[in-house]
């Protein structure tokens, strides 16, 4: 039988939701602090249940998570939940698990609001046959790496330097089979590029807008605002 073309494989998305988010400092997740009367994770959902090509979003929770279920946006046709484990590839485990054999995945992080439609057009036009994508901005700032006790150890040169943003898009089967054996043999797991990088997979960088921001501190809430207003998305409503 002739192998599908890629781009027909059907697309879905993945949100490891079951962090705590400690550097907040807050009461309760990150993903459930709100900017303008919603939760973060609802600005992070919108682009993805918006996609007329992403078939399904899968979200994964922590155990104990009692917040998800509350929100208006969880009663998403396109939405299913599953339980997460300890690490973020844990939880992104469980959610392909969660997926059809085959097809390919863009897993984007709970606390990353700012994403837009033009990004997310972008990356999945990049996708080849031979690997993933992952959306990248370029570093701007000059680079230092520090010595144990603080201080600077040397400069880094930033030519052909990036951040990695998300969302990241592979094939389904090929990363579900990659974090296995990456958890298997205890591997560090910083993202799913990470986890393709290891098992020598090619990863292509997209070039992302810099305000796709992740909340990981508390002044970027002031900041996702500024870019979710400027995006004109504060008052928009999930179709």
């Amino acid at each position: 039988m002739t192998a599908q073309p890629h781009s027909n494989l059907a697309l879905y998305a993945v949100m490891p939701a079951a962090g705590i988010g400690r550097r907040m400092g807050a009461a309760l997740p990150k993903q459930y602090l709100t900017i303008a009367n919603k939760p973060i994770i609802h600005y992070s959902l919108e682009p993805l249940l918006n996609h007329p090509s992403i078939a399904r979003v899968v979200v994964v929770l922590a155990p104990d998570d009692s917040w998800f279920e509350t929100l208006t946006i969880a009663k998403h046709p396109k939405i299913t939940t599953v339980v997460g484990g300890g690490e973020r590839a844990d939880s992104v485990l469980a959610g392909l698990q969660a997926l059809p054999a085959q097809g390919r995945v863009l897993v984007h992080d709970a606390a990353r609001p700012c994403l837009t439609l033009t990004d997310l057009d972008r990356l999945i036009a990049a996708q080849t046959q031979e690997g993933g994508a992952i959306l990248a901005c370029a570093v701007r700032d000059t680079m230092k790496r520090a010595n144990s006790d603080g201080t600077i150890a040397q400069t880094v040169d930033r030519q052909l330097l990036y951040h990695a943003l998300t969302p990241q898009l592979f094939d389904l089967d090929s990363l579900r089979l990659t974090l296995a054996r990456a958890l298997d043999q205890q591997v560090t797991i910083t993202d799913e590029a990470s986890a393709m990088e290891w098992a020598g997979e090619q990863v292509t960088l997209v070039d992302g807008r810099s305000d796709n921001i992740k909340v990981t501190r508390a002044e970027d809430l002031t900041l996702a605002e500024l870019f979710l207003a400027q995006q004109q998305r504060i008052t928009q409503e999930v179709k």
